[in-house]
């Protein structure tokens, strides 16, 4: 029973860093962060849709044609 424990603890002592990185404070951390990231969504700069918007009404605005406009 007492080499039981005994290897129990040997093995707990060999894997401890394998342990600690999938279930201690930094891999918290680690799936807090992951966690935050997935929820964060890409939105367009407002310069970007200004400038498209700018570019739509110039587009729409009436041109003068000055080739009418000469005898």
């Amino acid at each position: 029973m007492i080499l039981l424990a005994l290897a129990v603890v040997l093995v707990g002592a060999a894997e401890w860093p394998r342990l600690q990185q999938r279930f201690g404070v930094e891999a918290r951390r680690r799936r807090e962060r992951a966690r935050r990231k997935a929820s964060l969504k890409l939105l367009k700069s407002e310069t970007d849709e200004f400038a498209a918007s700018v570019e739509r009404d110039l587009e729409q605005l009436p041109t003068l044609d000055h080739d009418h406009d000469r005898p």
